[in-house]
């Protein structure tokens, strides 16, 4: 055999192997939306969140150590508070100031950056002063104000968020079934309303990636809901559907406090019913 025809074969069969390499690779998952659908995916989060009120968007739960701010509710704690959820609302913020938004001023000022009232007592004689405009505190009204201000932009984070969890998810799993996790996401992300349960999930209830996030070792994130998805029983989303609901349910038998069973429950379930294709 000549050399030329030799280099020619051999050529020819690094490229080939090269095309085998690479469509055995397995593609990169990314969230795709329409302006649109970012616009859908926002008004649901900020339905499922605040059911569209703008008091809502600075608020304090009862049973919570922590004010809930935006229209995903993101967790900003007090300084004297050590809690288990992952804290959002500093996150934000700094992607706002990457977004070059124009905060307020003591918010732009604020040193730490921790939430000013110590507990949910605090925050509600704030927000009575604020309600009655008076001048003692005006964080809560202005805080209202701005991120009534920037739902957009609050939107952009949380769909920015999802994106980034998805391919740290997959690598979380246990390794035989990381394929058919990806397998899921991608069908998934490919529709609107699978898409919106991915983000809102995230947003929600998170990556499941912290430790701190669990009842008696068990963790109720993104990653806990796919691998609980049961492989035949009607369409993907319905699917998700079903995992999210036990993964929930789970949560709230292992919690401490009773008010997870008795009160916070029923939402949560009521809120994972949303997660359909538009329309």
């Amino acid at each position: 055999m000549s050399h030329v025809k030799y280099e020619s074969l051999l050529i020819g069969l690094v490229l080939f192997l090269t095309g085998c390499l690479h469509t055995s690779e397995a593609p990169d998952l990314d969230i795709e939306l329409a302006p649109d659908e970012l616009t859908w995916i926002g008004e649901q989060i900020f339905l499922n969140e605040c059911a569209g009120r703008k008091t809502c968007l600075v608020h304090w739960n009862e049973g919570e150590a922590f004010p809930s701010l935006g229209i995903g509710h993101f967790i900003w704690y007090p300084a004297e508070v050590d809690g288990q959820f992952v804290e959002s609302f500093p996150e934000l913020v700094g992607f706002m100031r990457e977004q070059s938004v124009t905060l307020p001023r003591w918010l732009n000022e604020l040193e730490p950056f921790d939430a000013p009232w110590p507990d949910r007592n605090a925050f509600r004689q704030a927000e009575d002063d604020a309600e009655a405009n008076e001048e003692r505190d005006e964080r809560v009204a202005s805080l209202r104000e701005f991120l009534w201000a920037t739902r957009g932009v609050q939107a952009d984070f949380i769909v920015r968020r999802a994106r980034q969890a998805l391919e740290t998810v997959v690598s979380a799993a246990p390794e035989p079934r990381q394929a058919k996790l990806r397998e899921h996401l991608q069908e998934l992300i490919a529709t609107p309303g699978g898409a919106y349960a991915v983000i809102d999930y995230v947003n929600f209830k998170g990556e499941g990636l912290s430790a701190q996030e669990t009842y008696q070792g068990q963790g109720w994130g993104l990653l806990q809901v796919l691998l609980a998805m049961p492989e035949k029983d009607g369409s993907v989303l319905h699917r998700f559907r079903v995992a999210a609901k036990n993964t929930l349910t789970r949560r709230a038998e292992l919690a401490p406090k009773a008010i997870e069973r008795e009160r916070w429950l029923p939402g949560w379930l009521a809120r994972i019913d949303t997660y359909r294709e538009p329309g």
